[in-house]
C-alpha cells in the first residue's frame, strides 16, 4: 500500500521559473490558466478569508481603501467587489498585475460580474500605486520570489498599508500531491500542471514567512494554517 501524502513540511525551498510568467506564453494558454486558477481560488476559500480581513479593518462608514497585488485574472477582486456590493461595505478597490494580458483579463471578468474594481498594470512592490490604503494582499504571490525579495515586498506593504494580508501555499507533501491532482481534476491547462508542483514546492513555510515579515517591520503579526493547504499572514503596517 503506498504511503499516504505528509502534512509535515518539505524541508528546503526550490524556486524554478513558472509558465506562467513567461512574457512569451501563448495567450490562449495563459487565458486557460487564468480561468483556472480562479477555479482553484474558489474551491479554497481564498476570497472568504480576504474579506473577512477586509470586514475587521472597515472602520466606521468611510469607504476602506484596499489593493490587491498580483492579481492574476482578477477572480478573488470581482469576488470581493461583489460581496461588498451585496452587504452595502463601501469598499474602493484596486487590483494590480505587472501582465496586461492579466489586468485586461480582469476587467472583462468585472464587467461581466457588473462590478468595477480598479484594475491596474503595476510591477511589484516598488512600481504599485502608494495608495494610502486601509488593506492590501497579495494571494499566492509570495513563492514567486527569493527570500531578500520577499522581505522588500513585505517591507514595502508595511510602509503603504495599515493592514497587510499575504496568503499562500504551504510547502508539504500532502500540498504538492493536491496540487498534482488539481492540476489534472480541475483544468486541462498544462501551465498550472506544471506550476502548481512547482508552486508548492517554491513556497515560504509559515514560520519562514513570519520570521520575514518579523524582519520587515510589521507589527502583531500572525500566520496561521488554512484550508486545503496554504497559511494566511496577517500584520500591522505603518501606513495611515
Amino acid at each position: 500500500m503506498a504511503a499516504r501524502p505528509s502534512t509535515a513540511g518539505i524541508a528546503l525551498r526550490v524556486v524554478v521559473p513558472e509558465v506562467m510568467d513567461d512574457p512569451e506564453l501563448d495567450p490562449v494558454e495563459h487565458e486557460r490558466a487564468l480561468r483556472a486558477l480562479a477555479r482553484v481560488n474558489r474551491l479554497s476559500g481564498t476570497a472568504g478569508r480576504i474579506w473577512r480581513e477586509i470586514l475587521r479593518a472597515a472602520r466606521d462608514d468611510a469607504p476602506i481603501r484596499v489593493m490587491e497585488v498580483a492579481c492574476g485574472g482578477g477572480d478573488v477582486a470581482v469576488a470581493l467587489a461583489a460581496r461588498a456590493r451585496s452587504s452595502g461595505l463601501p469598499l474602493s478597490l484596486t487590483a494590480t498585475d505587472r501582465s496586461e494580458r492579466a489586468v485586461r483579463s480582469g476587467r472583462k471578468r468585472a464587467e461581466r460580474a457588473g462590478v468595477a474594481p480598479d484594475f491596474v498594470v503595476g510591477e511589484a512592490p516598488d512600481g504599485l500605486p502608494q495608495g494610502p490604503w486601509d488593506l492590501v494582499y497579495a494571494s499566492l504571490f509570495l513563492h514567486h520570489l527569493a527570500e531578500a525579495e520577499a522581505q522588500h515586498f513585505l517591507t514595502v506593504l508595511g510602509r503603504i498599508a495599515r493592514r497587510v494580508v499575504v496568503d499562500d501555499l504551504r510547502r508539504t507533501s500532502m500540498g504538492l500531491a493536491l496540487a498534482t491532482v488539481a492540476g489534472h481534476v480541475l483544468t486541462r491547462s498544462p501551465v498550472v500542471r506544471v506550476d502548481g508542483p512547482r508552486s508548492v514546492r517554491a513556497a515560504f513555510a509559515p514560520e519562514e514567512v513570519e520570521a520575514m515579515a518579523r524582519r520587515a517591520g510589521l507589527r502583531s503579526v500572525r500566520v496561521r494554517r488554512s484550508w486545503p493547504q496554504r497559511w494566511t499572514l496577517t500584520a500591522d503596517g505603518s501606513g495611515p
